[in-house]
């Protein structure tokens, strides 16, 4: 595959990611007492909640953005294995259990892996950042 197809392919995995992530994550604000009320029902700590909102919400907006992906999609990976373990989805089988955020953790896992550098804002950043030092440095 030639780069340039890689390249939009990634592009298109991280913003169809970034996408559904940051729709949960304001789905969550926008209901944020239920969305407690709920960690508290399934046993989970209600501080969990207002983790992972901010992961779904800031993860979401940096992977459509292109900051930080790596990391974005590590944190989202993560939060996706504590979905699928801690809901009990594995016991729901994987049609209507654990196939959706499967599928979700694959995508993430992709992203963490390769990263995806075509139209981000973290080339902005990191070339900003390289000029800076490199003419802090000649003086």
């Amino acid at each position: 595959m030639s780069k340039r197809y890689y390249e939009w392919s990634m592009l298109m995995l991280r913003v169809v990611l970034g996408v559904i992530f940051l729709a949960h994550g304001l789905q969550k604000i926008s209901g944020f007492e239920g969305t407690v009320k709920f960690f508290s029902a399934v046993g989970l700590p209600a501080l969990l909640a207002y983790v992972v909102t901010f992961i779904e919400t800031v993860g979401g907006a940096f992977l459509i953005l292109g900051l930080f992906t790596r990391i974005a999609a590590a944190a989202i990976s993560l939060l996706l294995l504590g979905t699928i373990f801690t809901l009990l989805q594995l016991g729901k089988g994987f049609i209507g259990g654990y196939e959706f955020n499967l599928s979700l953790l694959s995508a993430s896992v992709a992203l963490f892996l390769s990263g995806s550098n075509f139209f981000a804002l973290g080339n902005l950043v990191s070339s900003f950042t390289a000029n800076y030092l490199s003419k802090k440095s000649a003086k």
